[in-house]
């Protein structure tokens, strides 16, 4: 692998010496409202040097560290089943060589080939999710692979009581009964968080999946689908410091749409947030 000419900030290490590997799937092609996360790997990257490599959240720095970036990964128009397999192929090859995957959208439907592949290596996987919408649909418009189905695809393959929702403000009727039998699910805020990673412990590998909706709209307008009544940045934070003793082997943000944003608020908390989730998967 080579790395990319622009990568995210403090990600430029040689792959070999590489403990993390991070990619773009530049996909949106089931998006059902408006369109616009192929644009948000590129702009993450370039946005990322107005951050430092230090997180004082954290107390750690991405300099530390090695990680690589190999930029975006050339994925097909209209052929979600192709783009999956690829991003799977890719991340197969990633924790093949014992390294972790980090998947930069796209919509959240991308997700679904770096889960399959971290599920591959550790069938023991969990799955932390936060998130605007339950994305439990078992089909949309009579497609099974969609971002509004993405994780009841996960589940399809952890099963029961392996995935963990936070934040949830979206669904229909069926989607919110189904969680009650076959997932975790919390309405509208994470307050079972500690709870639930203690449950978890530290050494399960675990994934973390933020779907960048989950901000509220007056924080993060620069989405597909915003959905009034979410948490706010320091909210974000919180979250992220509690995941720091969990073994997280993969993570992933998606739904950023940058275009929707002309103020470039929502690509910088992009990227604050991207920074936070490496530092917690490193150790």
């Amino acid at each position: 692998m080579q790395s990319n000419i622009q990568t995210f900030i403090g990600c430029d290490a040689e792959y070999s010496e590489a403990s993390i590997i991070i990619f773009g799937a530049p996909f949106d092609g089931t998006t059902s409202f408006r369109p616009g996360t192929r644009f948000a790997a590129e702009h993450i990257r370039m946005d990322s040097y107005g951050l430092e490599t230090y997180s004082p959240y954290l107390e750690k720095d991405l300099e530390d560290y090695h990680l690589m970036d190999i930029g975006n990964l050339d994925l097909p128009f209209g052929n979600a089943k192709r783009a999956l397999k690829m991003i799977e192929e890719k991340a197969t090859e990633i924790f093949s060589a014992n390294k972790k995957s980090f998947l930069i959208g796209g919509e959240h439907l991308v997700s679904l080939g770096n889960i399959t592949a971290a599920y591959q290596k550790y069938p023991n996987l969990k799955l932390l999710h936060f998130d605007a919408h339950a994305d439990l649909r078992d089909d949309y418009m009579e497609e099974k692979l969609s971002h509004a189905s993405v994780m009841r695809r996960a589940w399809d393959l952890l099963g029961d009581d392996n995935i963990y929702q936070f934040c949830i403000r979206s669904g229909t009727r069926e989607e919110f009964q189904w969680a009650k039998k076959h997932t975790f699910l919390e309405k509208f805020n994470y307050d079972t968080l500690s709870e639930r990673i203690e449950s978890i412990g530290k050494g399960t590998p675990v994934y973390v999946t933020i779907d960048l909706d989950v901000f509220d709209p007056s924080v993060f307008p620069g989405t597909g689908t915003p959905e009034p009544g979410g948490i706010i940045f320091k909210d974000m934070m919180n979250i992220i410091k509690g995941l720091q003793g969990l073994n997280i082997v993969g993570g992933d943000v998606v739904e950023l749409s940058p275009h929707y944003d002309a103020s470039g608020v929502s690509t910088a908390v992009a990227c604050k947030v991207m920074r936070e989730l490496l530092l917690t998967m490193l150790k």
